[in-house]
């Protein structure tokens, strides 16, 4: 009875235990998916205020805003295109270190311009906007550079794929209409309208197939082969939808 009763004991502490860890897994879950969904709201009303403010503030300030979205856009777009290839390219992980590299930079440059938007000394901002256009410049062309490499070599890569297919299907149905090259070995004349590569296969299958070709006779040639009358009677249907020719009556 006491072994029972501390298996039992165990079997529910196990029960409780896996009980918890699912409930921690799922509370995390959520919370994760609450973060990003609170992160993309956040960048969405962020995003929208610097387009309203980029067309609204005169001078320096809407520049700033502008230059703001611009290295915001590039970089969102390159760390998706990234990650999205990263599935299936795995030599996309080193394109993918070089962007994180490059993320130090942008969120610096980025917290660089938030606080030159908020600066009230015009003069000040005026001063220092050249050399955080080119910062910017830099980096988004660098961020464009690698986003684009990723998808010429994603396209790249879909063309070789579907040209081997497309190879691959036309041989295949070149296999699924085999009937026609035995139809054409059968008959030593073309069909009409055939193609011109079907003919001279079909003329050189009859030529080279024809038992007893080119044999006349003569001495240990065998006897005469009767003339060609259009039709070759020795030959027999192999499909189920051809007659086979029914000989004819002796009577």
């Amino acid at each position: 009875m006491e072994a029972a009763a501390a298996i039992i004991a165990v079997i529910c502490a196990l029960v409780v235990a896996f009980a918890v860890i699912a409930m921690v897994r799922a509370v995390r879950a959520v919370k994760r998916g609450v973060d990003r969904t609170v992160t993309q709201a956040r960048r969405t009303v962020e995003d929208t205020r610097l387009k309203a403010r980029q067309y609204t503030a005169p001078g320096a300030a809407g520049e700033v805003a502008q230059l703001r979205l611009s290295l915001r856009t590039s970089m969102r777009a390159t760390q998706e295109v990234l990650r999205s290839g990263m599935a299936d390219d795995s030599s996309l992980s080193e394109s993918m270190a070089l962007f994180e590299r490059l993320s130090a930079h942008g969120r610096e440059l980025e917290e660089d311009l938030r606080k030159l938007e908020t600066e009230p000394d015009r003069d000040r901002v005026a001063a220092r906007l050249p050399d955080l256009r080119e910062r910017t410049e830099r980096i988004t062309h660098s961020a464009d550079s690698l986003r684009w490499a990723a998808q010429d070599r994603a396209r790249q890569f879909a063309d070789d794929d579907l040209t081997l297919l497309s190879e691959q299907i036309r041989m295949e149905a070149g296999a699924l209409r085999h009937w026609e090259d035995e139809a054409e070995a059968a008959s030593p004349e073309p069909r009409p309208g055939a193609k011109p590569q079907a003919q001279a296969r079909a003329t050189d299958r009859a030529a080279t197939g024809a038992p007893g070709a080119g044999q006349g006779a003569g001495p240990g040639g065998g006897p005469e082969r009767p003339a060609i009358n259009g039709r070759n009677d020795r030959w027999q249907a192999g499909y189920s939808w051809q007659k086979t020719k029914r000989p004819e009556s002796t009577a």
